[in-house]
């Protein structure tokens, strides 16, 4: 490492601590109250270079695809591709309770109800099904089927503070919402693309979703297309009498609009109402309530190379609407960058007592976390041989809990005795062109993208992208066939 990066070390060493001893100070003349000196504190960058393994959890095995804390945080509950879930007290390091999810595939999602006495857990999956699971007085566990989605079903977000209401998200691109007290779902619309422009997709794949705490009316998805559409509940008719499937407004970057080769695995609202967007073979963005398109976006068309998205999104000063008939300006998104999101659908998280970092696994078996502000990376840790996928953060204190394709949870806490320092090697690991989306096509959808590159194989007006196209087809046949060669339908 070179004299000026020691530099900055030091520099920053020597801020957290003058910083700290100032908290300390003021908080015992009485100008800095005791709740606000301990925000501070969890907010620390120090104890963020301090993380370090506290707990590994060990009893799945398989992939754990979703990692949650309780709203006390004393509980974690995990989910795994053997179909169980966990829940543990990752203080201790012992497990309270493991069950059959009762799912036929991998469990993607599990997440406890607040309010219920950690009583009520709801879970989506690999098979499509939505389930709600009740654990009885006695120990034992109930669970019942509440609805279902054709193809696979990612994510799930419950409604802040409510012991009943949660929507879930699926590869069908359906969106549903629950009501527990009814046992009843109601499907609110299928997401489709706004244009034709991708031919060979009938609907938006959708891997994520997240509601606003600040207003829990409004709720995001996204999926296999460059956009994140923001809808706000209350326009539904719940007799079914109007159309739900208009959104409010739509965010993306200027620069990746139009772009075919990107889609969104992960994203998360603060408690500011910004919106955390993850982009696969791409970057993260940050989006502010006033960054959105609006209800009714331009056409799409492509309006920068890879090369030049690198670029706009580095400048975080403004960047050009993408419309051409719009001389307006608009504000870049922040852009966080170092990881890599290429392989498997990663999720994005804030972390810090009022969201003052971004945190996010990589496929390169590395945790990144970035400030928030500004984007500077500050921290990468060592936390899988292979992906991490899963970054949860404590809702109270400073402890992540992380998880991959490694069958255990690893449980990080500010108790190293040394501040980390950036690992020199980093810049390897930038995004590539590998099109994760083939990893979750239907054969229909399979089927629509041969005939859709085909056509652009034999069309004369592109004989110069032939080449390309070709390679892309076996990838994709390639891909397809792997992943389905790979199934883990008769795991244990």
């Amino acid at each position: 490492m070179d004299d000026a990066s020691n530099n900055n070390n030091n520099k920053r060493a020597r801020t957290s601590v003058d910083k700290a001893l100032v908290d300390v100070w003021l908080r015992e003349l009485g100008q800095l109250s005791t709740r606000n000196f301990a925000l501070r504190r969890r907010a620390s960058e120090d104890l963020v270079l301090r993380l370090g393994i506290y707990a590994k959890l060990d009893k799945h095995r398989g992939c754990v695809n979703t990692v949650s804390f309780n709203t006390d945080g004393d509980i974690l509950i995990s989910g795994s591709d053997d179909r169980r879930v966990i829940l543990w007290d990752w203080k201790t390091e012992r497990v309270k309770l493991s069950f059959h999810s009762g799912h036929n595939d991998n469990v993607f999602q599990a997440k406890i109800m607040p309010f219920t006495d950690d009583r009520s857990i709801v879970t989506c999956a690999a098979d499509g099904q939505v389930r709600h699971a009740q654990i009885l007085e006695r120990g034992g566990v109930e669970t019942k089927l509440l609805g279902k989605h054709q193809g696979r079903a990612h994510k799930l977000a419950i409604e802040p503070g409510s012991p009943h209401v949660f929507y879930t998200c699926g590869e069908d691109g359906l969106v549903q919402h629950f009501d527990l007290r009814t046992g009843a779902a109601t499907e609110l619309f299928t997401c489709r693309p706004i244009d034709d422009r991708r031919n060979y997709m009938t609907v938006v794949n959708l891997n994520a979703i997240a509601i606003d705490p600040r207003n829990a009316n409004l709720f995001a998805v996204a999926g296999s297309d460059e956009y994140t559409r923001l809808y706000d509940i209350r326009k539904y008719k719940w007799d079914g009498s109007t159309d739900f499937g208009q959104p409010a407004d739509y965010f993306c970057p200027p620069n990746l609009i139009g772009d075919e080769q990107v889609g969104i695995t992960g994203l998360a609202f603060s408690d500011q109402s910004e919106l955390l967007v993850s982009y696969n073979d791409e970057f993260i963005y940050l989006f502010t309530q006033d960054m959105g398109l609006g209800p009714n976006p331009p056409p799409s068309s492509p309006v920068s190379t890879r090369s030049e998205a690198s670029e706009m999104g580095s400048d975080h000063t403004s960047a050009a609407s993408p419309s051409t008939a719009n001389t307006d300006v608009r504000i870049a998104p922040q852009v966080y960058k170092g990881h890599r999101n290429c392989v498997t659908v990663k999720g994005v998280n804030f972390f810090g007592p009022k969201c003052e970092y971004v945190v996010s696994g990589s496929d390169c078996g590395r945790i990144f976390i970035w400030k928030k502000k500004g984007g500077e990376l500050i921290r990468v840790i060592e936390a899988d041989r292979h992906v991490v996928n899963c970054i949860e953060p404590h809702p109270h204190s400073t402890v992540l809990a992380s998880s991959g394709i490694e069958s255990d949870i690893k449980i990080w806490t500010p108790n190293a005795a040394d501040r980390a320092t950036l690992p020199t090697n980093i810049e390897q690991f930038k995004p590539k062109a590998t099109r994760w989306m083939h990893h979750v096509l239907s054969p229909e959808d399979l089927m629509m993208q041969l005939f859709s590159l085909q056509r652009r194989r034999t069309s004369p007006e592109r004989n110069d992208e032939n080449s390309a196209a070709g390679r892309e087809l076996l990838q994709l046949i390639l891909t397809f066939n792997a992943n389905s060669d790979g199934s883990s339908d008769d795991d244990p």
